[in-house]
Formats: structure tokens, C-alpha cells, sequence
């Protein structure tokens, strides 16, 4: 049998650390080729990574809660079979395993520090512990959740805007297709979708917005790929849908519906959580009318969809009830001015508002 030393695998171009979540097998368990070995957290992704040979785990290096760097060892595996090197195909989690008679050089493994909620305060403004209290390590998605938004809140100058948006049109519409999109393409057809719809057909009209800051410049993005918060138990996770400006409204419900599920049952992929441009965020799903949410790093603004609720308006110089929307923008004052952003969201307000029952949901 050949002993082979497994390392943790390149999960994203961009990711250069995982955090050992969970192992599901223990020291002298069988194993297969391709079966589930360990769970991995990163701040892009939670994936399974298979077991690259068949054998026998021998050794864990790296226990759980353990953070390794891309290429460190984290077990070892007696291969059935002498082997040689694998290396993982396309964006498959497979980790990398190389024959070795003796054990390779081992990079440093480390325990997740505990990161502060405020990167600005210091380590001894930490509160008196009181009778009762319990202390709640950090899970790997909260430890990134809390290294992004600190980072976001430090480096990014933040900027908000609200505009209030009449819904009825979009609630007619919806009421119109709801079913069809049900029985045909087993998805919920909701404000969601004509939001992204909204903020896509808006975004190619102003470009700016759809942006990342670098330093000297700006990048401004060809492609229109929005995220989608989505709130898991432990967290927010970020699925993105590339092309959002060439889907249909009944495509982009289908595409919604399908990354939540799959975020709920941990099935993304690294290649689902990268690329976005620009996020929505839907806090309304839950009630919140207005929320001021913080910029994804790498970002230039996030759109925020309040809850839609009956609200007595000025309707032609008449009061009326209406279905109404708080739509807000957080955005990087260093990309664009006020006039910019107002215009952008305008716009989005306008696309929204124009929506009727003949408007094409295909």
C-alpha cells in the first residue's frame, strides 16, 4: 500500500485559506475514491471534498476548526493501490493527494482566531463577562461574514440613497403569470425577480454603478452578474447569476429559486459564488421596510428591497392604497456622487413602476 498525503484543495482562484468543518470519516476508516471525506469552508464556498483514492484514513493532520492554507496537509490516506499524482478537474472540491515515503513538509495549521466585530476597537473594549452569559465560538461562515464586513466598513466610504417605489404593477403582473410559472417551471414567481430584473436593465444604463474601485482607477464591468443575499442559519451567502441583463423575468425566477435551494442544502459550487457585480438584497422577505446593508468588497453598491406593503398614497391628487416598496442603495463614495446613484436607482423605480399585466414575464 502507498501512503499518500492529502492536502487541502484549491477551492476558488481567489481563496487562499479553507477551515476543516466537519470530518465525516475518523482514523481507520475505509474509504473510496469519490466518496464524501471532509467538509470545507472558505469564505466563498461550504463543499464536500471527496477522498481523491481508495483506502484506508490513517491520519488526521489537521482536526476540526483547523485553518490550512491552500496545499497544506490535512490527512493521511493508505492507498489501496500505488498511485500517482491527482490533481482536481475543473471547478470539482477534489482535494490533491501525492505519493510520498516519508512526510511531506507541513504547512502551518492554525486554530480560527476570534475576530472582532468592530476592526477599529480594541481588543482590551471587550465587554465584562456577567453571570449567565455564554461564550459562542465563531463558526468559519461568521468569522468570514465578520472579516468582509469590517473590511467593507474600513476601506469603503459609505453612501445611502431610498426611493419609494409603487408595486402594483408588479403585483398584477405576478398575480397574471404566478401560476403558469408554478406549473411549468416548478418556481415562485416573486418581487425578487422583477427587482433583479430591474436593477440589471438599470446597471447598463449606468455603468458606473456596476464597478469596482482599484486603487488609481476604476474597472468597470462588461458583464452584469448580481448577487443574491440569501440567510442561512449560520449566516449570508451570495450565490451570483451571470447574465442577469439577458435572463427573462421567468428565468431569473427560476434561477433565484434554484440557487436558494441549493444554498439550504449546501450544494453550491465555487463557480456560484463568484463574479457578482453588484448584490440584492431582499431584507423585505422577513419585514424589515428599510435596511442600510453593507457593501461586498470588490463591489461598488448594494440594492436593498424593502417589504411591500399597503400604504395610502397620492394617487392623481386622490388618496389611494397602494402596494409600496422602500428600494435603498448603499454605494462607494468613491466610485460615484450622489447625481449617479439617484439617477440609478430612478431608474430602477421607473422600470418597476412601468410593469403591467402585458409586460413579457418570458
Amino acid at each position: 500500500m502507498s501512503r499518500y498525503f492529502v492536502t487541502m484543495p484549491q477551492l476558488g482562484e481567489s481563496v487562499t485559506e479553507g477551515t476543516i468543518s466537519r470530518w465525516l470519516v475518523s482514523p481507520g476508516d475505509p474509504i473510496a475514491e469519490l466518496d464524501a471525506m471532509v467538509e470545507i469552508n472558505t469564505d466563498k464556498v461550504d463543499a464536500e471534498v471527496p477522498a481523491p483514492v481508495t483506502g484506508v484514513l490513517t491520519e488526521i493532520l489537521a482536526p476540526e476548526g483547523a485553518v490550512v492554507p491552500i496545499g497544506g496537509n490535512i490527512a493521511v490516506i493508505e492507498a489501496a493501490e500505488a498511485g500517482h499524482d491527482v490533481a482536481p478537474a475543473g471547478n470539482s472540491p477534489t482535494a490533491t493527494i501525492a505519493a510520498s515515503p516519508s512526510p511531506a513538509p507541513q504547512k502551518e495549521v492554525t486554530q480560527s482566531p476570534p475576530v472582532p466585530a468592530d476592526a477599529t476597537t480594541s481588543t482590551t473594549a471587550q465587554p465584562s463577562a456577567l453571570e449567565g452569559d455564554q461564550d459562542v465560538p465563531l463558526s468559519p461562515t461568521r468569522r468570514r461574514i465578520a472579516e468582509n464586513t469590517a473590511l467593507s466598513k474600513a476601506t469603503i466610504p459609505h453612501a445611502w440613497q431610498m426611493q419609494e417605489v409603487d408595486m402594483s404593477g408588479v403585483a398584477t403582473s405576478i398575480a397574471a403569470n404566478r401560476g403558469l410559472v408554478r406549473r411549468q417551471h416548478g418556481a415562485s414567481l416573486t418581487y425578487l425577480a422583477y427587482v433583479v430584473a430591474a436593477v440589471a436593465a438599470s446597471l447598463r444604463s449606468h455603468p458606473t454603478v456596476n464597478s469596482t474601485f482599484a486603487g488609481d482607477h476604476i474597472v468597470v464591468h462588461r458583464e452584469v452578474n448580481i448577487g443574491i443575499a440569501i440567510g442561512l442559519p449560520d449566516g449570508v451567502i451570495v450565490p451570483v447569476i451571470r447574465g442577469s441583463d439577458r435572463m427573462s423575468i421567468i428565468e431569473l425566477a427560476v434561477a433565484t429559486s434554484e440557487l436558494t435551494t441549493r444554498a439550504r442544502e449546501k450544494r453550491l459550487t465555487t463557480n456560484d459564488l463568484a463574479g457578482a457585480t453588484l448584490t440584492v438584497n431582499n431584507s423585505g422577505a422577513l419585514g424589515t421596510l428599510l435596511s442600510y446593508s453593507v457593501i461586498t468588497p470588490g463591489q461598488s453598491a448594494i440594492v436593498t428591497m424593502g417589504a411591500v406593503t399597503d400604504r395610502p398614497v397620492a394617487v392623481d391628487g386622490q388618496a389611494a392604497v397602494r402596494p409600496m416598496m422602500y428600494l435603498s442603495l448603499s454605494l462607494d463614495h468613491r466610485v460615484m456622487d450622489g447625481l449617479e446613484a439617484s439617477a440609478f436607482l430612478g431608474g430602477c423605480r421607473q422600470w418597476l413602476e412601468a410593469v403591467t399585466t402585458s409586460t413579457a414575464v418570458a
